[in-house]
């Protein structure tokens, strides 16, 4: 009811408004000395003026605008509506025969303009007047960043927060922008200046708008920026913003993941699509932390059809909501299925005959494989086979393993069984139509089952955080970069390779916990304990990416390695698969069958196992009872 009594009287301001225009007009024309004709002609037009101008401002929404939150579209559309009222009018007007002077249609175009804008501008005024003494009691906020961000964020602010939040100015480096105005706030220093600026104007929120910024400048401005007490917010990174705008409903504490930021990734956009535009693509592991985000980044390069196949009914159903609402016209087939089962597989292959598929779908927590690693050859073996074998027969064009790396010199049954993974897809290239690559990267941040989730529950209880060992380091991607260079590199594969994604440089485990704690409004070793344990049955201090006697070869993508790995003896490999597959069944030796497949496995165990002093343990000292010398599957080259 109040929007339409403002509108009404909108209505009427614009009636007097275009009513009086044309008399102005002839008044500054003829210097206030107008002859009775021209009243007379132009009283004779009024109505016919009066409803083209009415029409055309209602057809462009002048009178469905919230005017108090009045920007830059909303003078272009008042600029539009006068200017095509403006061309009606005075054709209308001539081509009836109506005798005026040419000026006078050019200079009513500016009065309207002049005075619709101006009313428009005392109502913005208006509000901002009657709101600006609730400011007093509002956060009083810092923008770091006076870039699109920042203007984002403030203008969000001036328009729909001012009752909440006042914006006190902003922080950028650039000094080319320092005691300039944006959004009515002006660019106080850089971030030298924080403290000094908190201090001197009050300020009780600091936000980080720079969505590019890499992690070590992020930790930077957050240290100096928790130095001054007041609340830290950031906008989400690069990846994290699909569409590049920034709104306030985005705004988060400091994360780890924020810290942890690297330089966005470049990617061939076209190039990608090439293989994925118009194409029916499977995910398998769909529910997954990685599956979950390729679909995500999928959607974006329209496939005609995306089947999300795993096992969990529960995030299967959660990616397959989340993919409607925000891509309706996506075709979407979610698919519960094991890719343990060939038979279901080989089904579901022939029902949609996927043109191109990335397998997700693996276990991969090590504790929990390393005590039942039956479990982790059934799925990370054997599903791989079963998928593999599926979309050879029915001429996938593309297959694209995700792998980690856990699988290089590997000390844990995870990392192993992703290790023969990776040798069953190169091995299946050239068999038929399809391409079959892997690409190996580390720990993706943010994944279900980390050590972050782990970390933030330890210290919601107070402690302690529990380290394996103080020097342990891991390389860190987020899940968002990790999916776009998956994505990349499937388009680079000419079949058999293994890609390596660059990590990065490892980060210690024990700078993280101190990270999470401090982030946490916390000190390390004072309100939380940072305790050790000791290094689990499989796992290393270090991983790694590639052997030292793989080595690595360019590609196209400064990010994108391909491994020089060593050729895989398909014969040999069979046989050590069945006879893996009859372990699985019985129970017997899996480990030590393994072992054999990957050579580097028993080697690098037996050397973790001296180191730590467990040699004897977890079955190192015995060995199978039959020989598997002639199932290595690596051919010496």
């Amino acid at each position: 009811m109040r929007q339409k009594v403002i509108s009404l009287f909108l209505i009427i301001m614009d009636m007097v408004i275009v009513a009086a225009a044309p008399f102005i007009a002839l008044f500054l024309r003829f210097e206030g000395v107008v002859g009775q004709n021209y009243y007379s002609l132009f009283l004779s037009y009024l109505p016919a003026i009066i409803l083209l101008r009415l029409v055309t401002f209602y057809a462009f929404g002048l009178y469905h605008r919230l005017w108090r939150y009045a920007s830059i579209s909303e003078l272009l559309a008042i600029i539009s509506a006068v200017t095509i009222s403006s061309l009606f009018i005075t054709v209308y007007m001539y081509a009836t025969g109506a005798n005026v002077p040419r000026s006078i249609p050019f200079l009513n175009w500016i009065i309207v303009i002049l005075l619709i804008g101006g009313s428009r501008l005392c109502i913005r005024v208006l509000h901002f007047i009657r709101t600006s003494n609730k400011c007093q009691a509002a956060t009083r906020t810092l923008i770091v960043g006076a870039g699109d961000a920042g203007a984002m964020i403030a203008r969000e602010i001036g328009q729909r927060y001012y009752d909440t939040k006042k914006l006190v100015g902003f922080i950028d480096d650039d000094v080319y922008k320092v005691k300039r105005s944006l959004f009515g706030a002006t660019v106080l220093g850089n971030r030298q200046d924080i403290k000094c600026i908190v201090n001197k104007y009050q300020v009780n929120e600091i936000i980080i708008a720079i969505p590019s910024l890499k992690g070590a400048e992020l930790r930077e401005i957050v240290q100096v920026c928790k130095l001054t007490g007041c609340k830290v917010k950031t906008v989400p990174g690069i990846y994290e913003l699909i569409d590049g705008k920034v709104t306030l409903q985005q705004l988060r504490d400091v994360d780890l993941e924020d810290l942890l930021r690297r330089e966005p990734v470049k990617l061939d956009l076209d190039q990608i699509a090439g293989y994925i535009r118009g194409k029916r693509v499977l995910v398998t592991g769909a529910g997954g932390s990685i599956g979950s985000e390729l679909c995500r980044q999928l959607t974006k390069l329209e496939p005609s059809q995306l089947v999300l196949l795993g096992k969990g009914e529960n995030s299967i159903y959660e990616i397959d909501r989340e993919l409607r609402e925000k891509h309706g016209n996506l075709k979407v087939e979610p698919i519960i299925a094991d890719v343990r089962d060939e038979s279901r597989i080989n089904q579901l292959f022939d029902r949609f005959r996927p043109q191109v598929v990335f397998h997700a779908a693996a276990h991969k927590h090590v504790p929990l494989m390393e005590a039942q690693p039956e479990e982790a050859v059934r799925n990370n073996v054997f599903g791989t086979k079963n998928v593999a074998e599926a979309a050879c027969r029915t001429d996938t064009e593309m297959f694209i393993m995700i792998s980690t790396d856990k699988a290089v010199n590997p000390t844990s049954v995870m990392g192993a069984t992703k290790r023969v993974a990776e040798l069953i897809v190169q091995s299946m290239n050239g068999k038929g139509k399809t391409k079959f690559a892997a690409v190996r990267f580390g720990n993706v941040l943010g994944s279900r089952g980390s050590v972050i989730p782990l970390f933030r529950r330890q210290i919601a209880k107070g402690g302690p955080i529990t380290i394996t060992h103080p020097e342990m380091k891991r390389y860190f991607m987020t899940i968002p970069e990790a999916t776009q260079l998956v994505l990349q590199a499937g388009s680079m594969a000419q079949g058999g390779e293994v890609f390596v994604l660059d990590m990065g440089e490892p980060v210690k485990i024990v700078d993280m916990a101190r990270d999470l704690i401090e982030l946490s409004g916390l000190v390390p070793g004072k309100d939380v304990e940072i305790k050790y344990t000791g290094l689990r049955p499989g796992e290393k201090l270090f991983e790694e990416l590639l052997t030292a006697e793989e080595g690595t070869s360019s590609t196209r993508h400064e990010k994108i390695y391909v491994a020089n790995l060593k050729l895989v003896n398909e014969k040999r490999l069979r046989k050590a698969l069945a006879l893996l597959q009859t372990g699985v069944h019985t129970g017997d030796n899996i480990v030590h069958i393994i072992e054999e497949i990957v050579p580097q496995y028993r080697v690098t165990r037996e050397k973790v196992a001296r180191e730590n002093g467990k040699v004897g343990e977890f079955g190192m000292t015995s060995r199978p009872e039959v020989s598997l010398e002639d199932y290595r599957v690596v051919a010496e080259v």
